[in-house]
């Protein structure tokens, strides 16, 4: 199993966050690594969307945990590989919050994959952060 995560801190509310977390279409605002996505149903769990990569076939994931202003999870299997990315939102002190972006691969790719899913995480919270603290 490979394991990763990262996170930065933001003035932004718990509600700011999670408004940018449940609108998947509007994820590419904020994440340069999405050309495409569309959800196939509510922000719940058990749903599944459809992302695409640019430059890359599209996979589907499911929401396996979703906890409002709190907690999403979601799954991708793609042959014998499962990938998790957990995304939470925690309080850090002083009015603050903690992004939290953290991934569980496993299978006989997840050292191959572990870089093309974790990668831009660092890219992707700052953009989320920047856009959760507009006014």
């Amino acid at each position: 199993m490979w394991t990763h995560e990262e996170s930065i801190e933001t003035t932004a509310t718990h509600a700011d966050v999670w408004k940018l977390f449940s609108d998947v279409a509007g994820w590419k605002k904020w994440n340069a690594g999405i050309e495409s996505v569309e959800i196939h149903g509510p922000f719940a769990k058990g749903t599944t969307f459809s992302m695409q990569p640019p430059g890359a076939d599209a996979f589907t994931s499911t929401l396996i945990d979703v906890k409002e202003h709190e907690i999403f999870s979601d799954e991708t299997i793609i042959d014998q590989t499962r990938v998790v990315v957990h995304h939470r939102i925690v309080p850090s002190g002083s009015g603050r919050n903690r992004i939290i972006y953290s991934t569980e691969i496993t299978g006989p790719d997840a050292a191959e994959v572990d870089p093309m899913v974790t990668g831009d995480f660092q890219t992707v919270l700052a953009a989320l952060k920047s856009l959760a603290e507009r006014p």
